[in-house]
């Protein structure tokens, strides 16, 4: 499978501080979009931009080089991104972690999503991680499938002990070494 090309009216950089709100507008949002069907009610509104902003504000000021949020960009207005860097819960062992992949719903089926994970997948590689992982809700057929596509494997499910919701996710992995195209 060749490296997917981003379409070409989308702009792809390192996110800034300076975009922490707007960034954590676009995770609620399109957060919201993905797992209205899934998640309880309660997390849908709990999940909001004041509890994510935090978060955003303290990955986006690390300086902690293994961390990285790419975002894309349409008419300047964020519509994909990708963050990615150390693990965040022992699920992960050794591997880097892809901890957020995001593509607005008007840009589904471009091959954006496609490309943000080959480029993280690709950048992760370079950095000390033991392999790389990301956690998916299981229900969220579309995106496992989606994982399967671009070589993940189904490794093992956990409990993902969530603020709000407890969701049951499995975890998706990549080897170091292998190539992704």
């Amino acid at each position: 499978m060749a490296a997917t090309q981003k379409p070409d009216d989308i702009e792809i950089r390192a996110a800034t501080t300076e975009e922490a709100v707007e960034i954590a507008n676009f995770h609620v949002k399109v957060w919201r979009e993905t797992y209205k069907d899934m998640a309880p009610e309660e997390a849908i509104r709990v999940l909001n931009e004041e509890r994510r902003l935090p978060g955003w504000i303290e990955v986006l000021a690390s300086t902690d080089v293994r961390k990285n949020t790419q975002i894309a960009l349409a008419d300047g207005k964020i519509v994909g991104l990708v963050s990615y860097g150390p693990p965040s819960s022992e699920v992960f062992g050794q591997r880097g972690e892809i901890k957020h992949l995001y593509v607005d719903g008007s840009q589904r089926g471009r091959g954006l999503g496609r490309h943000l994970l080959q480029q993280a997948l690709q950048e992760m590689r370079k950095l000390d991680f033991d392999g790389i992982g990301l956690s998916v809700v299981r229900e969220n057929m579309a995106a496992r499938r989606f994982y399967k596509s671009l070589g993940g494997t189904e490794h093992s499910e956990f409990q993902d002990p969530g603020p709000i919701w407890k969701s049951s996710n499995i975890l998706v992995i990549w080897p170091t070494s292998a190539e992704v195209d």
